[in-house]
């Protein structure tokens, strides 16, 4: 079944730079079946888990985390870029190649032993999905697991995220 999905996911070479093997996800969301299949294997996934709450990592982390949060029946809680969240919010910093940027989420948006699920297109170094992680224990939710529907094995950014429980619908190297 994932190489199906796989098959639809687009290789664009040297993009954004030189020596970039850019995994495009856009040819997999405009393919009626494919889209469908990947929501139906993650809700296949953790539909007998107990979830409170799906959080999608902006942007793309929203296409997949809230029809995947509706199917479950549970809430869906965006994290996002600051400045974009209206309430007050938590933060996390988190590094990047070349510096340093930042993720929040709501204060209110997690209550204390909330089950979470965290939804990402992909994962490279994991950065981002690091960050998310440290907002969610610092809310007091409790991991149930990440997951992605891609994974670039080669930057390693399983081993940032040790500890917690990783899923990755497909795989890439290089």
């Amino acid at each position: 079944m994932t190489e199906s999905i796989k098959s639809k996911i687009r290789t664009v070479p040297h993009w954004p730079k030189e020596g970039i093997m850019f995994r495009d996800i856009t040819t997999l969301l405009k393919d009626p079946e494919g889209f469908k299949e990947t929501i139906d294997l993650l809700f296949k996934r953790y539909k007998d888990k107990k979830i409170d709450k799906v959080i999608g990592i902006e942007s793309r982390g929203f296409i997949f985390g809230a029809p995947l949060a509706y199917l479950l029946g549970c809430g869906f809680v965006p994290i996002r870029k600051p400045g974009k969240l209206p309430a007050e919010c938590e933060s996390e910093e988190y590094t990047l190649e070349y510096g340093t940027d930042k993720i929040e989420i709501h204060k209110d948006a997690i209550t204390k032993g909330d089950k979470i699920l965290i939804v990402d297109d992909l994962i490279a170094t994991a950065g981002t999905a690091s960050a998310a992680r440290n907002l969610v224990k610092k809310l007091g939710g409790e991991l149930v697991e990440c997951a992605f529907i891609v994974e670039l094995i080669d930057l390693k950014g399983r081993d940032k995220l040790k500890g917690e429980n990783i899923y990755s619908v497909v795989e890439f190297e290089g």
